[in-house]
């Protein structure tokens, strides 16, 4: 059987996540049956991230099985005619080896969230930024943030929810940075925790209202604590950017430079 590469984009919004669930509508369900109406047969798809309900994609990558064999630019296309109107796009298709695994061949996972930081409420954006009217201090944010890196026991930025094995993560980068009216969060790490980022922007944006000072962070980070950690921000301003893999010029990543 044929495997094929996929990479997504999708908006978040009306899914429960990505993962098949009875309790909504979900983005992997969304694609199996697309898949179904271009080979009739039911097919399981595996992705690199399991985004969660309200978390959107720019650079989400999937694997699957197909019964034959189709050309890269058929699959992407039927699949784009099925998948209508549910707001998720293939923007790349491609056949791969049988060995390939979206998930366990991931060397990277990037993150990118989005704080809109004015006076007034978003419109446009409304369901893809997290809105804070106060003014954030983003240097502090990002001197905080540099506190994070490396690897570490994250406990006190994981969900209590988090059913990973072991709370020890490398977070390889984590920045800060303002643009016009906004605050943009990147994280890259080979893997991440249940809520992690959400999490550590949760306690990034304590630091940015004043209410925290940045080595908190590092406190936070010692204390090996949930409750010692920032709130959770919310969904909508989380967006898988790209994932990379081992293979020379096997980059899938739409993140932004900078």
């Amino acid at each position: 059987m044929p495997r094929y590469r996929l990479v997504l984009e999708y908006d978040g919004s009306g899914f429960v996540g990505w993962q098949r669930q009875d309790n909504g509508p979900s983005v992997q369900a969304a694609l199996e049956r697309a898949v179904h109406g271009l080979c009739g047969e039911t097919v399981a798809v595996t992705a690199a991230g399991r985004t969660d309900a309200g978390v959107h994609a720019s650079g989400q990558v999937v694997h699957l099985d197909l019964p034959r064999p189709y050309p890269a630019d058929r699959v992407r296309d039927a699949l784009n005619h099925y998948l209508k109107p549910d707001p998720v796009a293939v923007l790349q298709a491609s056949e791969v080896g049988e060995g390939f695994h979206a998930r366990f061949d991931a060397t990277a996972r990037h993150y990118r969230y989005e704080i809109l930081n004015r006076r007034a409420p978003p419109v446009l954006d409304r369901h893809r930024v997290w809105h804070l009217a106060k003014p954030l201090d983003s240097e502090a944010m990002a001197a905080a943030a540099a506190l994070l890196v490396g690897h570490h026991d994250f406990s006190s930025f994981r969900s209590t929810q988090c059913q990973a094995a072991s709370p020890l993560k490398t977070l390889d980068s984590l920045t800060v940075a303002r643009r016009d009216d906004r605050v943009v969060i990147c994280a890259s790490a080979r893997s991440f925790l249940h809520n992690q980022v959400r999490i550590m922007t949760g306690s990034l944006a304590q630091v940015g209202l004043g209410r925290w000072p940045p080595a908190r962070l590092a406190a936070a980070l010692a204390a090996r604590d949930r409750k010692a950690g920032g709130p959770t921000a919310p969904p909508q301003g989380l967006c898988l950017v790209g994932v990379d893999y081992a293979a020379p010029g096997d980059r899938v990543s739409r993140r932004p430079q900078g």
